[in-house]
């Protein structure tokens, strides 16, 4: 034993070594002189066995003598073998306070010397041993800068390791300093954080402790935010417990684990994975009990899970269409009411049944009222577009689609002026829907809209303008229109990647009746363009073409 008069700092890891391999022959010959309490003892004994061995593999290892931990568990566990040799001496004695007394007392030296097979054993299995001491060499050091950075990132090390060992106060501790260390220096801490370390801190989201948890979560966000370690984040089991703090946990709780299945989420393994944990139902009610940053990250979690077709149905049954149109409506941050139009414009892609439950929902006339706002965005215009065919004309006009379909072409992003375009091909099936859209002032802002640099913008507009030009009326509008001919015909490229070039084609047909307009199109060079048109079978090109050349001849004649 240590002597009372030796202070313990003073001594080495070798002397610790050297103390811990004389008490276990004295421990184990103690052991097997005990005749009472034979179960326990039979435990303790094969404990005392494995001790021998375990210590040979932890005082091999190269780091073994430069660790503070091995020296930590090796006082450990002397302490343990020192308990085991007076338990056992009472035991002989039969001089202990009573059996139950000495039962428990029993129970607890096993528990201690778990612990300490357990500990040392990770020490040397995990790695742990040798990344929490990573001596510098001289080649992997260019000065004092990176020696400084490598001794902070050994301290760390050190420091994340002690969350894996000893009991659950010392690992409490070591998760405050963790914490603490964070607030001053996060991009080192996540920098050094291993497989193991995530592992430990994940068994901790289930301390009975709420300070506890609310700290482990915290550390888990910014793991999470840091986009460096989610595979290893879920393949350690993050998710259950994450989904039962957004259930029941504290403020604090819910909102870090909100977050963190926010970050997580934008993975759709991940997203199928919180959905069969069962995580839908906490998050939805997340989203209309929770502060505004709690509901912000669960309604983007939520969002991100609803990118995934085969669980929207899910969604559905948990009500997400309710809760995502009082979002929308009635949702604390601006993030949120943008979160929640991206929701519904994933849940009304294309499922029939969740069309008719947002529209029952009065999600058409949330989605119109949020487009009131200066910067109308594009996932509620996206939104409304899929749900636009399953409501009547006679509703949409009443409640006011037209003018919110201009206000974005005049005022949206590039995405939402497509999304407005695509709405307007949809709605526009009968001849009086075209005539009320071409009289709230969309053929002007469309055929701008053919001016646009993305393929795609020019090609709605195109489709949407060769659907509202078979009604006279804007017809007439078009070619009032100074650009109109010319930025039609610039779309009868021929190019492989110019997708708008049969609706201007259609386009340009529609309006050919007009003098003016053909002499525009021959003057801007349609007549090229259409022949290699009607060469690639293009539909309506040959005709157009011999209107023009039909037109380009009588001007000549008409000259001499």
């Amino acid at each position: 034993m240590v002597e009372d008069g030796v202070a313990v700092d003073i001594l080495s890891t070798e002397d610790w070594l050297l103390h811990a391999k004389e008490l276990v022959p004295i421990a184990l010959d103690k052991a097997k002189e005990v005749k009472g309490f034979s179960t326990r003892w039979k435990m303790i004994i094969s404990r005392l066995e494995q001790v021998p061995s375990m210590l040979s593999n932890l005082s091999s290892h190269p780091c073994f003598s430069k660790n503070a931990l091995c020296k930590e568990q090796l006082q450990a566990l002397s302490k343990s073998l020192e308990g085991t040799i007076e338990s056992a001496e009472l035991c002989v004695k039969e001089k202990y306070e009573g059996k139950l007394h000495m039962q428990s007392d029993l129970d607890a030296l096993i528990g201690k010397m778990d612990l300490n097979l357990r500990d040392c054993g990770l020490l040397i299995k995990t790695g742990m041993l040798g990344e929490a001491t990573l001596p510098l060499n001289a080649s992997s050091v260019s000065g004092s800068a990176t020696e400084s950075d490598a001794a902070i990132h050994n301290n760390i090390r050190e420091l994340l390791a002690r969350l894996q060992i000893g009991h659950l106060e010392a690992k409490h501790k070591a998760l405050d300093s963790v914490v603490e260390v964070m607030k001053e220096d996060e991009k080192n801490v996540l920098a050094v954080f291993s497989r193991s370390n995530i592992a430990a801190l994940v068994q901790l989201l289930t301390a009975t402790s709420t300070r506890i948890r609310e700290k482990t979560v915290t550390v888990i966000c910014s793991l999470a935010e840091s986009g460096s370690c989610e595979d290893w984040l879920v393949s350690e089991g993050v998710l259950p417990p994450l989904i039962r703090l957004v259930e029941s946990g504290s403020a604090v709780g819910k909102e870090k684990a909100a977050i963190s299945l926010q970050r997580l989420s934008m993975s759709a393994e991940t997203s199928r994975e919180i959905v069969g944990h069962g995580g839908v139902c906490p998050l939805v009610e997340l989203c209309r009990t929770g502060d505004s940053v709690s509901q912000a990250a669960a309604a983007c979690t939520l969002k991100n899970i609803s990118a995934v077709p085969e669980v929207r149905q899910v969604l559905a049954q948990e009500g997400i269409a309710r809760v995502m149109i009082n979002l929308l409506t009635c949702g604390m941050l601006l993030g949120s009411k943008e979160y929640a139009a991206e929701c519904l414009q994933n849940l009304t892609a294309s499922n029939e049944s969740l069309k008719k439950s947002v529209i029952s929902e009065g999600g058409v006339r949330s989605l119109l009222a949020y487009l009131d706002g200066p910067l109308p965005q594009e996932s509620a215009v996206a939104a409304l577009r899929n749900l636009v065919g399953s409501v009547s004309e006679t509703a949409l006009v009443s409640l006011g689609l037209l003018p919110r379909l201009v206000h974005v072409l005049k005022s949206g992003s590039p995405g939402a002026q497509n999304a407005a375009a695509s709405a307007i091909c949809r709605v526009s099936s009968s001849t009086e829907m075209k005539k009320l859209v071409g009289e709230a002032g969309c053929i002007p802002l469309l055929v701008k809209m053919l001016e646009a640099k993305q393929n795609s913008a020019r090609e709605i507009s195109a489709q949407a303008l060769a659907s509202l030009l078979t009604v006279s009326q804007n017809r007439r509008e078009t070619k009032k229109d100074d650009k109109s001919v010319p930025n039609l015909v610039q779309l009868l490229d021929p190019s492989p990647q110019n997708n708008a070039k049969k609706y201007a084609v259609t386009c340009l047909g529609l309006i050919s009746s007009s003098k003016k307009c053909k002499k525009l199109m021959i003057s801007y060079g349609a007549i090229g363009y259409l022949k290699k048109l009607t060469e690639m079978d293009t539909p309506g090109a040959k005709r157009l073409h011999e209107r023009l050349e039909r037109g380009k001849l009588r001007s000549l004649f008409g000259k001499k």
